[in-house]
């Protein structure tokens, strides 16, 4: 059988795909988005929506588990130009990954690092951001919400009784 091969998109087709990638993700289709970001990122690697554009769809298919695509996401977000992205969307990355983590019901503690890391990228952006756009104080601000409704951490060895031993069985 004969080895088939990704079809090339035209340079001149990039604005129309990347239309359907923010439309697919509005219908929460993220592998179809990401599909396209891929093609269009074939032809022009250095696309900065399609680079934005792939590292958000890739967090919206974050489960909580370790091989969720975290770094590949992180890679996208780290080859955009400008410095107030680079900080806003690492901040989105770390945000959706605690998200997820919540969701798939990891431990508190395992949850504040992703937010602290969150909440540092939304400081750096805050400090560089245009005038009027207030979105990394938002999202900052969820983020403190986010971690103020989380369980307080417990002490697990103090509900551990010496007792607390596995039946001995004898023959």
């Amino acid at each position: 059988m004969m080895e088939r091969q990704l079809k090339t998109i035209s340079k001149s087709g990039i604005a129309e795909a990347l239309a359907k990638v923010q439309h697919y993700r509005y219908l929460n289709q993220a592998e179809e988005a990401e599909s396209i970001c891929r093609d269009v990122l074939a032809i022009d690697p250095e696309n900065q929506m399609a680079l934005r554009q792939l590292g958000l769809a890739i967090t919206d298919q974050f489960t909580g588990s370790q091989n969720d695509g975290l770094r590949e996401a992180q890679s996208c977000f780290e080859k955009l130009s400008s410095p107030y992205e680079r900080s806003y969307y690492q901040g989105i990355l770390f945000e959706r990954r605690a998200k997820a983590q919540l969701r798939a019901g990891h431990l508190a503690h395992a949850m504040v690092a992703s937010f602290e890391n969150a909440m540092r990228c939304f400081e750096d952006a805050e400090k560089i951001r245009p005038a009027g756009n207030d979105d990394a104080l938002l999202r900052w601000n969820r983020c403190l919400r986010l971690m103020q409704g989380l369980p307080e951490p417990t002490n697990e060895m103090e509900s551990f009784d010496t007792s607390d031993t596995p039946p001995i069985f004898r023959d």
